[in-house]
């Protein structure tokens, strides 16, 4: 995630006043959210990395294959900091998965390769989302009222509902087209050369810019819409392809 020279000091005092922010504000609640949400974040970050590393190694890369980053083992993919961040300020990341274009042995150009890595992960995202909300709806449909408003099955759905947001947030907020974000490299890779070296050139400044808008809370105001309607979307369209099936 960190690249050109950025300091990762600077994220680490970020988490630091983030995560400050949402303990003071955190009730009992929000703990018990807290505890529901972890599953939900460790399979999305997992799933995430394992995409990228897996779509690097069909490019030809073996990088990541040699680095271990081929498994759902979720301790070779979480990284301390951008769990906890995204635990508490529900924007965050996993360990960065290293790639060598020049060891792919793909026809494709080496920018649709970087292009395509750089967007399995998010894509990887929304494939759970969709999986895991034909799952709470289907169980919904299929249960009675007694499931449901039961503890297990409360938790159940739950569970379920948090991997389908997280898992679409998580998705949505790396396509952001700014640096270190996957949005980034993938942007960057479908532009002119020149435009490419640009951005290259102020890798720095763009990260800048992106923390600016997240500390300031502008990219939450941006990006929540977004996540909002993609789930209203997402659960009213597999509702209606339920209900024509069964």
């Amino acid at each position: 995630m960190f690249g050109y020279g950025v300091d990762k000091r600077i994220i680490y005092i970020v988490l630091a006043i983030l995560v400050l922010f949402s303990f003071m504000s955190m009730s009992r609640g929000d703990w018990m959210s807290l505890i529901l949400t972890l599953p939900a974040v460790i399979i999305a970050i997992t799933f995430h990395e394992f995409a990228h590393a897996w779509t690097a190694d069909k490019f030809g890369d073996t990088t990541p294959r040699a680095q271990g980053r081929l498994t759902l083992n979720p301790l070779k993919h979480l990284d301390p900091y951008g769990f906890i961040l995204l635990m508490f300020a529900h924007i965050g990341w996993g360990r960065p998965v290293q790639i060598n274009p020049n060891n792919f042995t793909s026809n494709k150009s080496r920018g649709f390769c970087e292009a395509m890595i750089s967007l399995a992960g998010p894509l990887m995202n929304f494939i759970i989302a969709i999986i895991s909300c034909i799952a709470y709806v289907l169980i919904i449909y299929f249960t009675g009222n007694a499931f449901q408003y039961s503890f297990a099955g409360n938790i159940i759905l739950v569970l379920l509902y948090m991997l389908m947001t997280i898992n679409i947030g998580l998705g949505v907020f790396n396509l952001i087209p700014l640096p270190p974000l996957d949005g980034e490299k993938i942007f960057r890779n479908i532009l002119p050369y020149r435009a490419q070296e640009w951005l290259i050139k102020n890798y720095q400044t763009l990260y800048m810019v992106f923390l600016l808008l997240w500390i300031f809370g502008f990219l939450e105001i941006i990006v929540s819409p977004v996540i909002s309607s993609l789930i209203n979307i997402l659960m009213k369209t597999v509702q209606t392809v339920v209900l024509f099936f069964v």
